[in-house]
């Protein structure tokens, strides 16, 4: 395919307040005092690149945004640097749609995401974990994200929709193409979308003949407002967000867990000394490495913590500099794994807010618990490079550890 299209390589940011780039290598690598620099510059900023984008900075100017569904549409969800016309009504529901579609959309979602729910899945969870451990427990040196952390979502997604977990890595290379590859490279995205409706168009009609007892059955026996059955768009629709939100965002959030406890054995020995203490570190974790920043159209002229506004521009909505911010929460910038009081906005704010809360917290939750029983003992291979993906979600994406004690 002709890269004629394609937009050229973005130059490298000189001036962050003024013309910030969330794909720059320096964002990647460290963004934490990049959104510093910008949140004592302003509560929102703004770039000319992606055909123009706002950032807003401070907790109050992202819940402001992520609240007003007047002014700012989801019917974009990714900052990039083409905006194509929008031609399907059915992207991703309920993620990719506004009032009043959004509600009777996402209230679908809801019943195979509860904390019942998420009992049932949870021993299957710790097999998956303890399934790739047992792999490497042997070696010396891991890469934790190539053998442990990207796995467990994928696989775990693909037990709830019932389909081969065999096909993980077909999953993990669509969600790259969609959401690293894709902010400049519309080919990608739409040779991955591509193939993730004909994977799963061929489940749906599979299931029409032989009904399964998971997701991808519930959601073609679901009903509308109306009575009615989904569309098959948007069942597609449907799956693929679930697959998209249900594996990189819990990945990355993982992987920046592990690489926090890897650097910082204080914390790593208090988790053993307690493990009841992993679900309040997990929610710290959550706030500290937020994986997750989304995007919104502006649709009408407004003003955000005093800035204004205008339609013809997105907005990078940045949940993790959101759960940076001071005057929020005390010491923002370090990592407190008691803190008590978080009402951290890593599952996002306002409608939009995470289905799979329930299910990223548990996965989150299980692979720490069976990490730390069974290699209690790991840190950063001096040897190794981390690496961080690019753009929409950010988590490690190679993670070498040394594993046993430091001789």
């Amino acid at each position: 395919m002709s890269d004629v299209n394609q937009p050229a390589a973005h130059a490298p940011v000189t001036d962050w307040v003024h013309d910030f780039d969330h794909t720059d290598p320096q964002w990647t690598e460290n963004p934490f005092p990049i959104w510093d620099e910008l949140r004592a510059a302003s509560p929102v900023v703004h770039t000319q690149r992606f055909l123009g984008c706002y950032l807003p900075t401070t907790y109050e100017a992202v819940r402001e945004i992520a609240n007003d569904t007047e002014h700012f549409s989801s019917r974009r969800i990714i900052v990039r640097d083409v905006r194509p016309e929008i031609t399907s009504k059915n992207a991703a529901p309920p993620i990719t749609s506004d009032p009043p579609v959004h509600k009777p959309a996402k209230q679908l979602l809801l019943p195979p995401f509860t904390p019942d729910a998420m009992k049932k899945l949870e021993p299957r969870v710790r097999a998956i974990c303890n399934e790739l451990i047992d792999d490497f427990i042997a070696e010396k040196s891991v890469d934790a994200a190539a053998r442990y952390t990207k796995h467990i979502p994928v696989r775990a997604i693909a037990h709830m929709l019932g389909i081969p977990e065999s096909d993980s890595e077909l999953f993990i290379n669509w969600i790259h193409m969609i959401l690293e590859l894709g902010i400049t490279d519309e080919s990608k995205l739409l040779q991955a979308v591509q193939e993730m409706s004909a994977y799963f168009s061929g489940h749906i009609e599979a299931r029409k003949n032989k009904p399964t007892d998971d997701l991808i059955s519930y959601l073609m026996n679901a009903r509308d407002k109306d009575g009615n059955p989904l569309e098959d768009t948007h069942v597609l629709g449907s799956l693929r967000l679930l697959l998209i939100a249900g594996i990189d965002t819990t990945w990355s959030a993982i992987g920046s867990s592990l690489w926090h406890l890897a650097k910082t054995p204080a914390d790593r020995e208090r988790l053993i000394a307690e493990p009841g203490l992993i679900p309040t570190a997990v929610e710290e974790l959550l706030r500290a490495y937020s994986p997750v920043t989304m995007a919104r159209e502006v649709v009408k002229e407004t003003t955000i913590s005093g800035c204004p506004v205008k339609p013809g521009n997105m907005v990078l909505l940045s949940f993790p500099a959101a759960n940076r911010d001071p005057k929020m929460f005390p010491d923002a910038d370090k990592v407190v794994i008691d803190r008590r009081e978080n009402r951290h906005a890593a599952f996002g704010l306002g409608i939009h807010r995470c289905v799979g809360s329930n299910l990223a917290r548990m996965e989150m939750q299980v692979a720490l618990e069976e990490w730390l029983k069974r290699i209690p003992d790991f840190r950063l291979d001096p040897a190794g490079t981390v690496t961080w993906s690019q753009g929409t979600v950010r988590g490690p994406r190679q993670l070498p550890f040394l594993l046993g004690k430091a001789m």
